[in-house]
């Protein structure tokens, strides 16, 4: 029993506005839900992803104006990999460094950071399996990003983590340090070092809050859930986010694992033509909409305009 991938990405941000320009501009995805945190309802909780906000496709992010900077360290995520075709690598160089972004190119991948500092790359994938709709608001669908490749993991307990996802998430080691798992439809990579520095790291604005990993639906997480506890890890438990169903741990290597279901998914209260259009508050939230949208600052539209690189 293992999970089918990754599900979502969940940073943080401070500057909500510049973040959305950026990621729905410059990278070139699409805003799928414009909601807001579940347990803080003053915050936006934005999420960016494909066409259709196929599970695996999304970056999220908390707005927390007040939040301190990210603090790198031990128990946290350092990096995240977004899919390319390695055909529009030479395209992404071009188009960041167009938009003052510094980029380092290495053979088969690029690494950039956004503007808040958020560490990230973009993967050559192919050959890899999975399946995504380009949105092509800001870009062509020939270089269309294609989802979340995975993450790396700083752990303060190395053998920990690895016992985590190997022996409970079902992911397989492929190099050092570095472990898969993979179906036919899908893939993530988790790359995992142990820092061995005696503060730990603590997530902030340009930083990481959470992993999540794909449940198929209720009974699978079940199932999860099972193993998880039975290992000796606390868990939530059942939490509901409407638009899927989730369940939260903190492995031993310090950083917050989420599992969610694949469904109900983004369109469950929108349509698939209009997600991220209005805000989207779940159903057992709807009675305080007023209060909830009052204490929300007004957010720009999305940046859906095509850029030609430099």
């Amino acid at each position: 029993m293992s999970v089918l991938g990754i599900h979502h990405v969940t940073a943080i941000s401070a500057k909500i506005a510049g973040n959305l320009a950026f990621y729905t501009g410059t990278l070139g995805l699409r805003l799928v839900k414009k909601s807001i945190n579940q347990d803080d309802v003053k915050a936006y909780h934005l999420f960016y992803a494909d066409s259709v906000a196929s599970p695996g496709t999304d970056f999220t992010f908390f707005d927390w104006p007040n939040v301190s900077a990210n603090q790198p360290g031990p128990a946290t995520v350092s990096l995240t990999s977004f899919r390319a075709k390695r055909s529009s690598l030479d395209f992404w160089e071009h188009r960041l460094k167009s938009e003052e972004v510094y980029v380092e190119r290495q053979e088969d991948r690029i690494l950039f950071a956004d503007p808040e500092g958020q560490r990230l790359a973009l993967v050559a994938d192919d050959g890899l399996p999975g399946t995504t709709v380009p949105w092509t608001g800001s870009v062509d669908a020939e270089h269309a990003l294609n989802g979340i490749l995975g993450v790396d993991l700083d752990s303060r307990n190395y053998h920990g983590t690895v016992a985590v996802l190997e022996q409970l998430l079902g992911f397989e080691q492929t190099s050092q340090g570095v472990f898969e798992v993979r179906t036919d439809s899908s893939i993530a990579r988790l790359k995992v070092t142990e820092d061995s520095a005696r503060r730990l790291g603590h997530p902030g604005a340009g930083g990481v809050h959470h992993v999540a990993f794909r449940a198929r639906d209720d009974e699978h997480m079940t199932q999860l859930q099972k193993k998880i506890e039975e290992a000796g890890l606390h868990t939530s438990g059942f939490v509901d986010r409407y638009y899927f169903h989730s369940l939260y741990f903190r492995e031993p290597g310090g950083v917050l694992f989420e599992i969610a279901t694949d469904g109900p998914g983004m369109h469950v209260d929108e349509d698939m033509n209009h997600l991220g259009e209005r805000i989207s508050i779940p159903p057992f939230l709807s009675s305080r909409r007023a209060e909830i949208e009052a204490g929300l600052k007004p957010l720009p539209e999305p940046s859906y305009t095509k850029m030609q690189p430099a």
